[in-house]
């Protein structure tokens, strides 16, 4: 037996913090070697941080990206780590490359393959991709290094990478090198969350280990990096086809890392009774090097998931725990002194103040309110609080602000939320300030204000005289307003800009209405880990969602004014998503809500929703930034892209018509309510 201690690292980074990105790298390196580890794989471009954009075009960040890297070199002595930063060769192209690293000497530079340009991703904007086979050099201070489709020989262990997105694709490099008898494949991610995402990775990672007769480490970034990517801290190593260890997700440390025992002759014998491929050398592309392995011996391993992914409720599960673990690094990359809510006492406003609890509980879960305040030491307000409530009331703000078409239904339902969380809660009416802004006009324009010719507008101008004070608030404080507007809204225009729409950062705009009311239930009775609970979601839960926004008496509802928000979200996945024209979309909602809703009822919320789309693409170009959830995202800045001007689907909504008339169904005959 060749048995080899390795360690998956993840670390939790900022774009272009120099000294905080190499402290994270370095802390790892030489917790790495405390636990006697000989080969560390880090994430990609550890070094710069994943979220550069633009800057990446930059020389200077090139540069200190060099000069990071020759700082982290010194560090290790006596172990194998692999780093990942951004280099410019000779041709003037910049390279998305992994360094490796043997006992305080550089090997080489392998660089990736193929670019990610799909979703949030655009790599092709500031990468070149690599041409397999290709080996160069490269120069950084007095000495030059080799840059390529490289293999590493330490001493006889051969070393090989897929960087991220080289393993997602079906002729991924790992085939290349299980040719050239690779024994360990290093794989350095920036893999963005998404909903069950862990478990493809997981599979690609199995997959590789067992098709390529390899040990296969695969590590990713952590936590809330650059504002709208969630990055989970996955990391796993797997050998011959099986799962050896994974680590934890959503941690709040600034690294962890997930250590396991590899035999080499092991996965040798897997490769040399696998005969089915060719067995090519290239010894241009393989790097000599001499590194003293210890000898250590034979370890039990068993993978196992965490408490909290075991159960039935993994999306829930991962809702939480990621926007969580996303407010707080943008709270303390931010350096805010906190967060303040306009809570409305409606659905999302609450989800979000619950949202913050859970932030707070789950980093004392993770690292203890110690370390929680020690992240957070530059705000003083806290670091004499000793429970979850007194630090919530100091970090999070709320505001209750209703007029006279405010019920005193929601008004409990935010109060007695904020109280069982520990919320800061103010209760102000601003009716006076409405009516002042309604006399205002009505002066100038010669007339009053009525709900018969001027809905939208009364409408509109609630929502956003609650803006001004809201802002006033987070700015005494020095805090974020935390906007309240979810996906479904952000989809049809539902929403008021500058009212229910400001704030700087958007935290449930990535997540639909249907899904958020069912999270909301379950985050009250059943809770994260099954443990952690938000009681005081109770009021809330018995609330049919509405505006509040028109008088009482009419009695105005979410559902109402738009459609059934099931039958929204199931209109946008397949319009937005899945790119189906209304026509198709139409076919597919007859067979989902076959008996559920009329033909017609269907008709009129297909129509309306295409043509909401279209309308109000402004307003979601205008959205505070907010976290990438699911491939269902309607965020224009990173997702989905649409025209502010259209056509406005005007041909394919005639086809959508003549296809309702002419299959045994009424036409559109005007407004149908739910």
């Amino acid at each position: 037996m060749k048995l080899i201690k390795v360690a998956a690292g993840v670390v939790n980074q900022i774009p272009m913090a120099w000294e905080h990105n190499r402290r994270t790298i370095i802390d790892a390196i030489e917790d790495a070697k405390r636990q006697e580890v000989s080969i560390l794989c880090l994430p990609e471009l550890c070094i710069t941080g994943y979220g550069c954009e633009d800057m990446f075009f930059s020389n200077e960040l090139i540069e200190q990206a060099k000069q990071s890297l020759l700082e982290i070199v010194p560090h290790t002595g006596g172990i194998i780590v692999a780093v990942s930063l951004p280099l410019r060769l000779a041709n003037n192209r910049t390279y998305d490359t992994a360094c490796l690293i043997a006992d305080k000497r550089i090997l080489g530079f392998v660089c990736k393959q193929v670019v990610a340009n799909n979703g949030i991703h655009y790599e092709s904007r500031w990468f070149q991709p690599w041409t397999a086979g290709v080996r160069d050099e490269i120069q950084i201070g007095e000495f030059t290094y080799p840059v390529g489709d490289l293999l590493f020989d330490v001493s006889g262990v051969k070393i090989g990478f897929e960087i991220c997105e080289d393993a997602w694709i079906a002729n991924r490099p790992g085939r290349s090198l299980h040719e050239r008898g690779v024994d360990i494949i290093l794989n350095p991610s920036a893999s963005h969350f998404s909903f069950f995402k862990s478990v493809v990775r997981e599979r690609f990672v199995i997959d590789g280990s067992r098709a390529f007769g390899v040990s296969y480490i695969y590590c990713n970034l952590l936590g809330n990096e650059s504002g709208r990517a969630i990055f989970d801290g996955d990391a796993m190593i797997a050998a011959n086809g099986q799962l050896l260890v994974s680590g934890p997700r959503f941690s709040y440390a600034d690294h962890m890392l997930v250590c396991a025992v590899i035999d080499v002759d092991d996965t040798r014998l897997s490769q040399v009774q696998n005969k089915v491929n060719l067995a090519y050398l290239y010894p241009n592309l393989r790097v000599a090097a001499q590194f003293d392995f210890p000898k250590i011996k034979p370890v039990v391993q068993k993978p196992e998931l965490e408490y909290w992914e075991r159960g039935n409720h993994l999306k829930e599960e991962e809702f939480a725990r990621a926007v969580a673990l996303a407010l707080f690094d943008y709270l303390r990359k931010s350096r805010s002194h906190g967060f303040v809510l306009s809570l409305s006492g409606g659905a999302d406003s609450s989800a979000i103040a619950a949202l913050v609890s859970l932030m707070i509980r789950l980093t004392d879960e993770s690292i203890g309110l110690d370390g929680l305040k020690k992240k957070l030491s530059y705000i003083k307000a806290i670091q004499n609080l000793n429970t979850v409530e007194e630090i919530c009331g100091a970090l999070l703000t709320t505001i209750y602000q209703g007029t006279e078409n405010s019920s005193k239904d929601t008004l409990h339902s935010a109060e007695s939320l904020a109280k069982s969380i520990g919320a800061t809660f103010y209760n102000i009416n601003i009716n006076g300030l409405v009516e002042t802004y309604t006399k205002l006009i009505e002066d100038q324009i010669g007339r009053k204000l009525s709900w018969n010719t001027d809905d939208i507008a009364l409408q509109n101008i609630q929502a956003r005289v609650r803006a001004p004070s809201a802002w006033l608030l987070a700015n005494i404080h020095n805090a974020l307003l935390l906007s309240t507007s979810n996906r479904s809204e952000a989809s049809v225009g539902y929403a008021t800009m500058d009212g229910d729409t400001a704030g700087s950062i958007s935290p449930i705009a990535g997540i639909d209405k249907h899904y958020l009311r069912g999270w909301l239930r379950w985050a009250e009775t059943e809770g994260v880990g099954g443990t952690i609970k938000v009681e005081g979601l109770k009021a809330v839960n018995n609330l049919q969602p509405t505006a509040e926004l028109r008088p009482l008496d009419k009695k105005q509802t979410d559902e109402e004014d738009l459609m059934p928000y099931e039958v929204l979200n199931a209109i946008e996945k397949a319009a937005i998503r899945d790119k189906q024209s209304p026509k198709e979309v139409m076919q597919h909602m007859e067979v989902i809500f076959d008996g559920q809703y009329s033909r017609e009822q269907l008709y009129v919320s297909v129509d309306r929703f295409f043509r909401l789309w279209s309308r109000n693409q402004w307003k979601r170009e205008r959205y505070a930034p907010s976290f990438h959830l699911d491939d269902e995202n309607v965020d224009p800045k990173t997702w989905c892209r649409f025209p502010i001007l259209s056509s406005g689907f005007e041909k394919e909504l005639a086809e959508l018509k003549e296809y309702v008339d002419g299959k045994d169904g009424p036409g559109r005959k005007g407004k149908i309510g739910f």
